[in-house]
């Protein structure tokens, strides 16, 4: 198990202890992505269950996964894999019994089933625990990334600023979006991704008015926008970027509207430092933009958490009132949608540190004509 590895097991060990935990009972494999360190292991399905304790981990899936796991996590390190046929909850049950756990904490993110399964469980192993919910405590834990996740955060963006240099020189009037998407991932896979962060955005003219549009028939124009928002899945952590290029030469009001959210969101990462309030930090970005008239305009949130999910805490919203710690890793993305005519946004992903906000793209942020 590498030093970051060991350093998550005792930051959750000592939540445990804080809490008066003698167990908890994990079942989300974002968390348990995190804490295992087991990279391209999990899938769509629930289908593990780790219990830890002060002195043991022990993990159980089933045959699907099992050598996988073994290969990741190396016979002879920490974490105990079983792949018996006992359902999980039995299993769960059966070694909070063992571990004569008095209060098991149970992640919220479980299914009501799963809890009712274990509390059955527990019964046929003639033993009863306290059964609270840890209520996000894991997210808040994985909010700040240590030096192996920040590697592998900055890997994902390089691939993604390579393919953003491919595709700005790839676009030119006539090719839909559907046809762009498919080369800017076809570029993100060529230059290392192992699969894409999101379902990637391609959305041009009328089109970019809307902030999770979905790419169409729809084909470029002379004097469109055109604003991708796109990322790289590498080792299971995520690049997140959005770009907004012309086709040809732009409108004075679009270079006006592009100018403001270029602002916006540089006066909100100038004001970023470990300590500040999240919604502080989205509510610069969105005076700016009130200022300049398109207040109605800017709808969504300044900026989310990223990591081993694409959404993750801390956030820059209205919603995140509580400090962002360093080492947090959020993103910055205003926009203005101006509907039946265009939007734009511009977005980075970077770190929080103890003075500022380090991106991780080496991308600008000047507004870049197509040059197909």
């Amino acid at each position: 198990m590498s030093e970051a590895q060991q350093g998550r097991v005792a930051r959750l060990r000592a939540l445990m202890g804080e809490r008066g935990y003698d167990a908890v009972v994990l079942r989300n494999n974002a968390d348990l992505r995190w804490l295992t360190g087991a990279e391209r292991t999990f899938d769509d399905e629930v289908a593990h269950t780790a219990v830890v304790t002060a002195d043991t981990l022990l993990l159980h899936t089933d045959s699907r996964y099992y050598n996988t796991f073994m290969e990741r996590l190396g016979p002879d390190g920490p974490w105990e894999v079983d792949m018996g046929r006992t359902p999980h909850a039995a299993w769960a049950a059966r070694a909070l019994a063992s571990a004569r756990a008095c209060v098991a904490a149970v992640e919220d993110t479980v299914a009501v089933g799963f809890v009712d399964d274990l509390a059955r469980g527990l019964d046929a192993e003639s033993w009863a625990c306290l059964m609270p919910r840890l209520h996000g405590a894991i997210s808040r834990l994985r909010m700040v990334k240590d030096d192996e996740e920040l590697a592998l955060l900055r890997r994902a963006q390089e691939i993604t600023d390579a393919a953003w240099e491919h595709i700005r020189s790839y676009v030119r009037p006539g090719m839909s979006e559907l046809e762009i998407r498919a080369e800017l991932e076809r570029s993100m896979f060529e230059h290392g991704a192992e699969a894409v962060s999101f379902d990637s955005i391609v959305a041009a003219g009328p089109q970019g008015a809307n902030p999770h549009a979905q790419p169409g028939d729809y084909r470029v124009r002379e004097g469109d926008f055109v604003t991708m928002d796109f990322g790289a899945l590498y080792h299971d952590y995520h690049a997140d970027m959005t770009r907004t290029l012309v086709v040809g030469e732009p409108s004075e009001k679009q270079r006006e509207v592009y100018d403001v959210v270029r602002r916006a969101h540089e006066e909100a990462a100038a004001a970023v430092r470990a300590g500040v309030v999240g919604a502080d930090i989205h509510r610069i970005a969105q005076r700016v933009i009130e200022e300049a008239g398109y207040g109605e305009y800017f709808g969504h949130g300044l900026g989310h958490g990223v990591g081993v999910e694409i959404h993750e805490d801390p956030n820059f919203s209205l919603r995140w009132e509580d400090p962002v710690p360093e080492g947090s890793v959020v993103t910055i993305e205003p926009g203005i949608y101006i509907p039946g005519e265009f939007g734009v946004r511009i977005e980075d992903t970077g770190v929080v540190t103890a003075d500022g906000y380090e991106p991780f793209t080496r991308l600008g942020h000047e507004l870049e004509s197509a040059r197909g």
